[in-house]
């Protein structure tokens, strides 16, 4: 049982320890290569800060592991809304200036209660995956050109300056890229057998493990670099870790998981999960959208509250497992 945790554990740390020497790495070799920043922070350090999730997902799916590929997918954006915004905001509260970020929140509503909907009959196809796919490789189009089109955009300078001061020489990048990439094929088989070995011993389904442990372990990134930039001032690299993070989650990490397996999906991941999920999408697009002038904005009283929640939700899956 305590390998099982060790293993949860120290698999984890492994999977973030590699994926960042692997994002850092990459996104310096993207630079040598003559990449635009703009779409080294958009693309490259965005799947990277993702690819935990995605791979742990697609592995559970092989596996047949339905309940941790989806918890893990729809757990994590939940925790990066209601724990790590709510934690970042609390190190500094979050303005909101990008145009970018601005018009990619109504999208991720939209795309949260997209996937919703395909699962209201408690099935996802493959027909269903493969259309979230497609929606997601839209956006992915759809993001750059909105980005190259916003010459001044608050996102642009941030990710430029961030990307000017990561730059490493070629070789270092090389290897870092290397090393990363091997050390992350190493550590994806870990979690996932020690997570489902936790759920067999206590009794607990995998829906649940994939929720909590998993889903937290594989946010990691994105809560490091969420306290970080803001930490830094850059508040929409910030946000935008947040909202490209959901958004990849659950177009393309639940995309290839389904188009790998077809899930037959529990009524509380519908009735509990997906419902406050949807709910704290909701209310990032209100109090991160702005209206009638005022500016995007989540102080402290916003970030604490968002904590609450999840606090909350956590000790709901905890009386709902027992």
């Amino acid at each position: 049982m305590w390998l099982a945790v060790l293993a949860v554990i120290a698999g984890l740390a492994l999977l973030v320890w590699s994926a960042d020497r692997f994002v850092s790495g990459a996104a310096s070799s993207a630079r040598h290569l003559g990449m635009p920043p703009l779409l080294i922070g958009m693309v490259v350090v965005g799947f990277g800060t993702s690819a935990p999730e995605l791979v742990v997902s697609v592995l559970a799916a092989m596996e047949d592991s339905t309940g941790i590929a989806l918890g893990n997918a729809y757990g994590s954006n939940i925790a990066n809304i209601a724990l790590i915004l709510g934690l970042t905001a609390l190190v500094s509260p979050v303005v909101i200036q990008s145009a970018v970020l601005r018009k990619e929140l109504p999208v991720l509503t939209a795309v949260t209660f997209l996937s919703i909907g395909l699962l209201l009959d408690y099935d996802l196809t493959r027909w269903d995956a493969m259309l979230l796919l497609f929606v997601f490789a839209g956006l992915m189009v759809w993001t750059v050109r909105q980005g190259k089109s916003q010459k001044s955009d608050a996102l642009i300078r941030e990710v430029e300056a961030e990307a000017t001061g990561q730059w490493m020489p070629l070789k270092r990048s090389i290897l870092r890229l290397v090393i990363g990439l091997l050390l992350f094929i190493v550590s994806l088989q870990v979690p996932i057998w020690g997570a489902v070995e936790i759920a067999q011993r206590w009794g607990v389904n995998d829906l649940m493990i994939g929720l909590t442990v998993v889903a937290v372990g594989t946010s990691l990134p994105e809560l490091a670099s969420s306290i970080v930039a803001a930490r830094k001032g850059e508040h929409d690299i910030a946000f935008g870790n947040i909202l490209g993070s959901n958004l990849l989650n659950t177009l393309a990490v639940v995309g290839l998981a389904g188009t790998i397996h077809p899930f037959v999906v529990e009524p509380a991941l519908l009735s509990r999960d997906l419902a406050v999920m949807g709910a704290l999408t909701v209310s990032l697009f209100f109090i991160g959208f702005g209206f009638h002038g005022r500016q995007g904005r989540i102080n402290r009283w916003e970030g604490s509250v968002l904590i609450l929640v999840y606090v909350g939700y956590t000790t709901l899956l905890i009386l709902t497992a027992t």
